[in-house]
């Protein structure tokens, strides 16, 4: 074939033109009929799509995205020790002066995650992880406006928290309600993946209900979804094809910490609930039935003798609880509250845990094959994660990490099974440790089972605060229980 660089005749032009449109036509298959002598350039065919088949969701992002920001945080972290042994006095009177220091002092790094405004007023909504031990939170919004946020509360068993920002007549997105969602509806994930911007990401709704058991309380009751999520999308918007919110996105599973197709998000309905009480009180109330339980597989169900594998049995009534003063024993399996079916005991948790304390609920359970009805007053469930000040822990939440870098419980049976204790152990659950802290330094971690200070046993978080006061300047000896070993560790004020 020869190319031919010098001018074409007119006629040449046109033939070629035909022949081209010829083998794109044949090559596509259709027959039309085009204007070869009009001087304007072919536009392309309008592309048609499926009747009822939506081809792209362009005005819907728009209309969403100003309403998801970007949060920074500024955490404090200590640099790992490199020289653990550098208190050892013979090595020191070797080394002399020439001692190298045993850690860095404490470095400022920066956290990446999103939020959601949720009212005009400058009110967000993200994940506790996401600003949780922040020294410092910055807002950034999609109009480049960077604001310093308050935070307004956080509630680490729900993984959720509210900041406040100095703003007025913001753009919002509005809740859907996620009881409606079904498994199969199309989904758009918005946030900010690995700080790289703003990021709109499309999907299904996977599945429902799901528990990860990564939460700090088990309060889960995710929406599982494949659309994908990544690290920094955390406190960002599940949104469904109408623009409603209808989840937080907050986490994902993966051996390698990127997307694989399955996220979960926080349905809107609970973020609502935990949001409301945030933004009123800086905190959340839960109800309490008293009782330790477990779910009802099918192995236990034939042994019961129970007609399907559905419900919550009673492991553990708490003595003089809600439960044991309505009638309930072990041994009984919670099938409804209210008359609301109960599929597992985190289903039966969450539905508790929605009621407000001193909420009077029917809860109906199967003892001997029969169904019996129990009137129940809820107590308050303890707040498991809130430390108190470091001069007040009467409210029996914790003591406060000012001091220790710690926050304790007492524990219970369902908290025994989930860190590998014991539940005949008497002693205060450790749930929090600053990495910053004295008891972080003195190799105190979470799930660690305090169980004496000086050899005193401490039972409550009063005589866990008096017994490391009445230590002064000496350091406290703690006796720690770690699944099955025992070890003295000592502790010692923040300086």
């Amino acid at each position: 074939m020869k190319i031919y660089r010098g001018a074409l005749s007119r006629a040449n032009i046109v033939v070629s033109l035909v022949l081209v449109v010829f083998s794109f036509a044949s090559c596509s298959g259709q027959s039309k009929l085009m204007n070869l002598t009009s001087s304007q350039p072919a536009q392309p065919p309008p592309v048609v799509s499926p009747a009822g088949v939506q081809t792209s969701y362009a005005d819907l992002v728009s209309r969403v995205s100003p309403a998801v920001v970007t949060i920074r945080s500024t955490e404090r972290t200590r640099a790992a020790q490199q020289f653990p042994f550098m208190d050892d006095p013979t090595l020191r009177e070797f080394f002399g002066d020439r001692m190298p220091q045993q850690q860095q002092p404490p470095q400022r790094v920066q956290g990446v995650g999103s939020g959601v405004i949720v009212n005009p007023e400058g009110y967000i909504l993200t994940n506790h992880h996401v600003v949780d031990g922040a020294l410092e939170i910055k807002v950034e919004l999609t109009d480049n406006r960077t604001f310093t946020a308050k935070l307004v509360g956080s509630d680490p068993p729900s993984d959720l928290a509210v900041l406040k920002i100095d703003a007025t007549s913001l753009p919002t997105l509005s809740l859907g309600d996620s009881d409606k969602v079904r498994v199969g509806d199309f989904v758009l994930a918005v946030g900010n993946p690995l700080g790289i911007g703003q990021t709109v990401t499309s999907g299904i709704v996977s599945a429902k209900g799901r528990a990860t058991g990564l939460s700090d309380g088990s309060f889960e009751d995710f929406l599982q979804t494949d659309a994908a999520i990544n690290r920094g999308n955390s406190g960002g918007a599940l949104v469904n094809t109408t623009g409603e919110l209808i989840g937080i996105n907050s986490q994902i599973l993966s051996p390698s910490g990127g997307n694989i197709g399955i996220g979960f998000a926080i349905p809107s309905n609970m973020a609502k609930a935990v949001m409301d009480q945030l933004m009123k009180t800086g905190k959340v109330r839960r109800g309490m039935l008293g009782v330790t339980i477990q779910s009802v597989d099918s192995d236990l169900a034939q042994s019961l003798n129970l007609p399907s594998a559905r419900g919550a049995i009673v492991t553990s009534v708490a003595t003089g609880g809600p439960a044991e003063k309505a009638g309930l024993k072990r041994g009984d399996v919670i099938t409804a509250v209210n008359k609301q079916p109960v599929a597992d005991n985190n289903n039966l948790r969450n539905i508790v845990a929605s009621m407000p304390p001193g909420s009077n609920v029917e809860v109906t359970a199967l003892r001997n094959g029969r169904d019996q009805n129990f009137q129940v007053a809820l107590a308050e469930l303890p707040n498991q994660a809130e430390p108190a000040s470091d001069d007040e822990s009467s409210d029996g939440s914790g003591i406060g990490n000012g001091k220790y870098g710690i926050t304790v419980q007492p524990l219970t049976g369902e908290t025994a099974q989930r860190f590998g204790l014991d539940a005949t152990d008497q002693g205060l659950l450790v749930t929090r440790v600053d990495p910053a802290g004295s008891a972080a330094n003195a190799g105190i971690r979470q799930g660690d089972l305090i169980q004496e200070v000086n050899r005193q046993p401490v039972k409550t978080v009063a005589e866990f605060s008096a017994a490391i006061q009445r230590s002064g300047a000496k350091p406290a000896l703690v006796l720690v229980k770690r699944r099955n070993a025992v070890i003295y560790l000592t502790l010692k004020a923040n300086s």
